[in-house]
């Protein structure tokens, strides 16, 4: 099979193989990663600078020939002083050759074709930063642009003093970064310095530079940097290491040949992403509107009538983790709105519910056992975004909840390597109130003070108050000893509503809004007196149980979903890299 058929005859594996990316943070909101049309560009990167993307002409000058003139070019500039004679490099061995080239072409280790050299940094760097415009361009990785090509121009500039503790660099130079973004390239356009962090790389003039910026973008060069860098700890390139790389030549005409073919390839993967992202986008939408007509119904029979259609296309609607994400929230959504189950007439409403919850706070504060709260203000018809079944009340959080805390910021000099849990937002999830016991922090409290202000109960709901706003963790039975600090809130419902119902409402559409909403507190940040003004939905106590069941049966289907949908994207993600391996074999 041909280059070319193999990209064009897996364009629908390309383009539907898409990676969901984690929901925890608010940071960008792409949610996927078109991973298919990504391991499509790496594939044209390899197969290119492998002799394999366009065809060798017999006519063309051998590479061996180009080699001549790059080592008869380095002994002039040698003998002119402009560079220093390099050390003698090893020969390049078989196991090295990983393997056969077309012919014309030839393997040579980096440092024989091209100057590399490590930048450097005057210190203090501070105080050597001037606004002088005729100071000497500093050159960071800040200057760079994601997926960029070329570094046109810098923020900051340097006193010329500093040269000599740095590294001029030239318009055509190449620039490799050797931390960080690790073995990512740039072309030059200026003139300016370097610090240790860039390795510059001056290529002969008789190589084309578009093909080697697409040999040091492609995966054989950054196996091969990452194989030369293993066993850091941190992944870092210097000089040595590279000089050392056998790279790639072909003869001067095919590079010309390559780049454009390249050129002409990336650019149908630029199309397809356009395409898949307008797809996904429109899919989305769908997936929005036939929800909508869920939450949108007027009564129960519609709700069904809606449910039996949009359950039809199940096979074809939700297939994307964002199709499954909404339907768990638009299930969410339908509990708090009482559309989820029935209602029964016979239900003891939300309102005896709720004074039976006054009577036993009011008794509390006689007994000291909570603090007497401050009057909440009536709830507007505003502040109310949809009607509630017969029988449900609104109500604040305050009203349903004995204690609204946080913890003091002075934990730190209690942490110990065991004892009791301390539980961060680290531990709290987003869309879930499940803790996250991955990563566990260990404290040694004090007796008494703020150890038995905050210690957590069984049932005990913990909110996140500042960063990302709204992640949940709640606790379970048996959990032992633990505490919180000051960016968690602690939120004790009343006995009566610690089941289930009101964890389910504080991950639900109604709570997430309040949460997000621009006039609560500062930005990233919620107050617990926001904590205990939420406005939620309150069924009737009855009714709270049938819904938690509703709940757990659809969520069920959800998982269900969700892990076909795992299963599927796996088998693509296999198939995607065994098409790729296949062909480089």
């Amino acid at each position: 099979m041909s280059a070319q058929e193999l990209i064009t005859d897996n364009i629908d594996l390309w383009t539907s193989t898409i990676k969901a990316k984690s929901t925890q943070g608010r940071g960008s909101n792409k949610k996927r990663e078109l991973y298919g049309i990504k391991k499509l560009r790496e594939l044209i990167l390899e197969l290119a600078v492998r002799g394999k993307l366009v065809q060798q002409d017999p006519d063309d000058e051998p590479a061996s020939e180009l080699l001549k003139r790059i080592a008869a070019e380095k002994e002039q500039l040698i003998k002119e002083g402009k560079i220093k004679k390099s050390k003698p490099l090893l020969e390049i061995s078989d196991n090295e050759k990983s393997f056969d080239l077309p012919i014309g072409w030839e393997w040579v280790q980096f440092g024989l074709i091209a100057e590399i050299e490590r930048g450097g940094s005057p210190r203090p760097i501070k105080s050597f930063i001037t606004d002088d415009p005729d100071g000497l361009n500093w050159i960071k990785i800040g200057d760079t642009e994601q997926g960029g090509k070329y570094i046109t121009s810098t923020n900051e500039k340097i006193r010329r003093e500093g040269l000599s503790k740095t590294r001029m660099v030239y318009p055509g130079d190449f620039l490799l970064t050797n931390s960080m973004s690790f073995g990512r390239p740039y072309i030059t356009q200026i003139q300016g310095c370097i610090h240790d962090g860039w390795l510059r790389i001056s290529p002969p003039s008789s190589l084309d530079k578009d093909y080697l910026y697409l040999l040091l973008s492609s995966p054989y060069i950054i196996n091969a940097f990452k194989r030369t860098a293993a066993g850091a700890v941190v992944l870092n390139l210097n000089a040595e290491k590279v000089r050392d790389v056998v790279i790639l030549i072909p003869p001067f005409k095919e590079q010309h040949r390559i780049v454009a073919k390249v050129d002409e390839l990336m650019s149908l993967c630029d199309q397809l992403e356009q395409q898949t992202e307008s797809s996904l986008d429109a899919h989305n939408l769908l997936v929005d509107t036939l929800l909508a007509t869920l939450t949108d119904a007027r009564d129960a029979n519609e709700l069904s009538d809606n449910w039996a259609r949009l359950a039809e296309h199940f096979d074809t609607l939700i297939t994307t983790h964002y199709a499954v994400e909404q339907l768990k929230q638009t299930i969410l959504q339908l509990a708090v709105m009482g559309k989820l189950v029935p209602q029964d007439p016979n239900d003891e409403p939300a309102s005896e519910l709720l004074k039976r919850i006054a009577a036993e706070k009011e008794q509390l504060v006689k007994d000291k056992k909570i603090k007497k709260q401050k009057p909440l203000s009536e709830i507007t018809d505003e502040e109310k975004p949809f009607d509630v079944p017969e029988g449900w009340e609104w109500s604040r959080v305050w009203d349903v909840a004995s204690l609204i805390t946080s913890g003091s910021r002075d934990w730190a000099k209690y942490y110990s390597e065991s004892g009791a849990i301390f539980v961060t937002m680290g531990n709290l999830s987003r869309g879930s109130y499940e803790l996250r016991m991955d990563n566990i922090r260990y404290v040694n409290p004090p007796k008494g003070g703020e150890g038995a202000r905050t210690i957590l109960k069984e049932n005990d709901l913990l909110l996140s108050i500042t960063g990302d706003v709204g992640n949940l963790g709640r606790i379970p039975k048996n959990f032992g000893e633990a505490y919180i600090n000051q960016h968690t809130c602690l939120l004790r419902f009343m006995p009566e509503c610690q089941n289930r119902f009101f964890p389910e409402l504080m991950r639900s559409p109604i709570a997430r809004y309040q949460y997000d909403a621009p006039q609560r507190g500062i930005k990233n940040s919620f107050r617990l007196g926001d904590v205990g003004e939420m406005v939620i939905p309150i069924a009737p106590e009855s009714e709270q149980h049938r819904i938690v069941a509703k709940v757990d049966e659809l969520m069920t289907l959800c998982d269900q979903l969700k892990a076909n949908l795992n299963d599927a994207q796996i088998t693509q993600f296999h198939l995607a890299d065994a098409v790729v391996e296949q062909v480089l074999c």
